[in-house]
């Protein structure tokens, strides 16, 4: 199973497993992760699972597309690795990830 790392604004690091096919959403509801509200369930339309990817990450978790990028208006404080973590979904390929939990999601 890939290893997620979740680290909230203070520095808080949650690293957990994740099954291949879920979300980084999903995951981090699962898991208990403090910071990511998802208040639309991962449906892309409220910007509560706002997340940084690390930048060595970028590349392999790509870029947001359109809707995301417009769901991202709306997000706290968003950066050039700004993504939605409902938009992103688990493979083996990212096992390792790490993402930082903005200190506030709007």
């Amino acid at each position: 199973m890939p290893k997620i790392i979740y680290i909230e604004h203070d520095g808080t690091r949650h690293e957990v497993e994740a099954e291949s096919g879920m979300t980084i959403m999903e995951v981090a509801i699962k898991h208990s992760v403090p910071g990511i509200e998802a208040e639309c369930g991962g449906a892309c339309s409220c910007a509560t699972c706002h997340i940084y990817v690390e930048e060595k990450w970028c590349a392999v978790t790509g870029q947001p597309e359109e809707m995301e990028e417009d769901m991202l208006d709306f997000a706290f404080d968003v950066r050039e690795s700004s993504r939605l973590s409902c938009q992103i979904t688990v493979s083996d390929e990212l096992d390792g990830l790490v993402v930082k939990v903005p200190e506030k999601q709007f």
